[in-house]
């Protein structure tokens, strides 16, 4: 599955196998791997030991076994010449008189090395030193099979000859050693490590081993593909479910249901780019990879096995044919909300705490006992509110010191105005009306601007005159502005300049706009009286919108904010993609279309995400000077910490990689 976005299929798959019966084995595996080459892999891994099985006990010792391991291998390898793929598969070695349990590499026709197990376990169930020998204690660098001489070590690493990937091996007992071999050969430069295993079933290993897969894969930046022997393989005192995991970077994408009785296939497409970025960002990667890849004799250095040359390749080279329908990978359209329920309250809870210990932090620390907020009756400024009440619950401060003005203008409607009143009762807040309209006419008059020219003069002045009735509040009361705006708008440069951009700490700052709605859902649910939670309902189902153009004839709201900068959904899903990984416009767009696949056409996506680039590289100068605020998750636009961009930076390569 060749493509210019980083994507490489693994398939793992477990067959159903004969123990100590090679040739039908090995026919088995051959069939597998036109299977799973049919469906774009670019690996194929199966399980320790799958040419013979694992559980062959002291028939590992019997040459006619351990023989024709090694002439199938060739045939596999010859058989599978035209196959496009890295075959992963496991098998004994006799080698320099001791017997190895050992993976090898196969592409192009050519074995292309073979990496011997390095823990041996030998307790429980397990009596694998009785039959083989570590890797660890090898005397030479090749083993011969079939007149050829054939790479041999636990320092083999294999390169894609495209260039693509880097594949590191390990099997089975490798991966639950206190340091993993792995470990190594992904700060070596692995960015996807195959784990051969044969790991039978005890009740809740399961669990714990895909814990592990998972944490291996954070841990190390890496892609990992864990494939282990399936039922077929059970015998004596032993079961095994052909558990298969294929996790990235701490998360699973792929994961089989155990105890199948037929061949099956465990598919995912791994994205090395977002590996390779992720490495660029985290410094104690390649920190770590200095320290312990140091040129002593430590066996630090590593051994890079490539296939021939681009010519002899079996592959074809790099392509943009795959479509995003195609692609083997959930994309989450909204990657700020975990999906599960109970995740995404966790989650929420954790932010709301983060945001109010944020402010509470800072009333302390400047022995402030008031702050002064906005509030509009929508969405930002009533989680900012809510974030006030739980910080001053934490200082066990009265509410009374939260000073709520609402400003109603020339776009306000009776419903946010009555939310904000309606909300303020309920939580047994003050709420100050203070109207703009007078003070913003008075100001057009001072500046010549007429009051039926909509543009934005007329919408600023509305926004800066709210902003100076609020910080000229906070000085009167000796309090402090709470600032109501959202990450996303702080990525579109949605606010007005030293208007709402502006506040003395900003509560949302970190918080994009699509999750919001689930911090006010998750305070409805867990933390509202019943009287708070009818109002902050209705609040949740407002359309979203600054209220600075007068209402439509039936006095509701006119001026959609999403009508005019495009769906939140999408510009949050952008800015993840860009920000949180990286990716180039062409990428973007490529997961945008899988996510979003029935609700927005290419056309439409393409037309949002060039104003998403338009906006997020011309208003970097307002991103430039906002105020405090905590970080909450992965991604936060303050210069001070997190995002460094110059203002006047050109969007142009990226706006030209998406073409007209």
């Amino acid at each position: 599955m060749k493509n210019k976005f980083g994507f490489i299929r693994i398939c793992c798959v477990t067959p159903v196998l004969e123990l100590a019966d090679v040739k039908t084995n090995a026919e088995r595996i051959i069939s597998a791997c036109g299977t799973a080459a049919a469906e774009g892999s670019d690996i194929i891994v199966f399980p320790e030991l799958a040419l013979t099985g694992y559980s062959c006990a002291d028939l590992f010792r019997q040459k006619l076994l351990y023989g024709s391991a090694a002439e199938s291998l060739r045939m596999i390898a010859s058989e599978t010449a035209s196959i496009d793929a890295y075959i992963a598969i496991g098998l004994p070695v006799m080698h320099e008189s001791r017997l190895y349990n050992c993976a090898a590499v196969i592409y192009g026709g050519c074995i292309l090395g073979l990496v011997p197990k390095t823990y041996l376990p030998n307790y429980g169930e397990y009596y694998e030193q009785r039959w083989f020998s570590s890797g660890a204690d090898v005397f030479s660098d090749s083993v011969v099979i079939s007149e050829s001489e054939i790479p041999f070590g636990t320092d083999l690493l294999f390169k894609d000859h495209l260039g693509r990937f880097t594949i590191g091996i390990e099997i089975c007992e490798d991966m639950w050693a206190p340091v993993p071999p792995s470990v190594r050969k992904s700060l070596a430069g692995a960015d996807i490590i195959l784990n051969l295993s044969a790991s039978n079933e005890l009740a809740g290993k399961a669990e714990y081993r895909k814990e592990l897969v998972s944490k291996l894969s954070g841990q190390q930046l890496v892609a990992y593909a864990y494939c282990s022997s399936g039922i077929s393989e059970s015998t004596t005192d032993t079961v095994f479910g052909g558990h298969r995991i294929i996790a990235e970077n701490g998360h699973v994408l792929a994961e089989n249901q155990r105890f199948e009785k037929d061949e099956s296939f465990t598919t995912a497409d791994v994205d090395t780019d977002f590996i390779a970025h992720e490495r660029i960002n985290n410094k104690s990667f390649s920190d770590c990879a200095a320290v312990e890849l140091r040129g002593d004799n430590s066996g630090s250095f590593f051994r890079m096995v490539e296939y021939g040359d681009d010519e002899s390749a079996a592959g074809d080279g790099l392509n943009n044919i795959m479509l995003p329908s195609a692609l083997k990978r959930f994309v989450d359209d909204r990657p700020f909300i975990p999906a599960r329920a109970d995740s995404r309250e966790i989650r929420c809870r954790e932010i709301l705490s983060i945001q109010s210990a944020g402010l509470a932090s800072r009333l302390r620390h400047i022995g402030c006992k008031t702050v002064i907020i906005g509030l509009s009756g929508g969405l930002d400024s009533t989680l900012a509110l809510l974030v006030c009440i739980e910080a001053f619950r934490q200082l066990e401060l009265p509410v009374s010191g939260i000073k709520c003005i609402t400003m109603p203008g020339f776009g306000t409607t009776g419903r946010t105005k009555g939310n904000a009143e309606k909300l303020c009762d309920a939580l047994g807040l003050g709420l100050e009306v203070i109207p703009i309209t007078a003070a913003v006419r008075q100001h057009f008059s001072d500046i010549g601007h007429d009051e039926n020219n909509h543009s934005v003069t007329y919408e600023n002045c509305q926004a800066r005159e709210r902003t100076q009735i609020l910080m000229d509040k906070a000085n009167q009361l000796g309090g402090i502005v709470i600032g109501t705006g959202d990450l996303s708008e702080q990525a579109m440069g949605w606010s007005t300049y030293n208007g709402d951009h502006m506040s003395m700490y900003a509560v949302n700052t970190g918080v994009p706009k699509t999750l919001v709605r689930f911090l006010v859902e998750y305070y409805i649910d867990h933390i509202a009286d019943e009287a708070a939670a009818e109002v902050l309902k209705d609040i949740n189902d407002t359309p979203i919108s600054p209220e600075l153009l007068p209402p439509d004839a039936d006095g509701k709201i006119a001026q959609k904010t999403e009508d005019n900068i495009g769906p939140y959904e999408l510009h949050d899903f952008f800015l993840y993609q860009v920000v949180r990984c990286g990716f180039e416009p062409e990428k973007v767009l490529f997961l945008a279309e899988a996510a979003f696949d029935g609700r927005y056409s290419r056309d439409v996506i393409k037309k949002w995400l060039r104003l998403f680039y338009r906006r997020f590289f011309s208003q970097q100068f307002k991103r430039s000077c906002v105020p405090d605020g905590p970080k909450v998750g992965t991604i936060a636009l303050s210069p001070r910490a997190d995002w460094r961009m110059p203002s006047d930076a050109s969007v142009r390569m990226w706006l030209d990689k998406l073409g007209d």
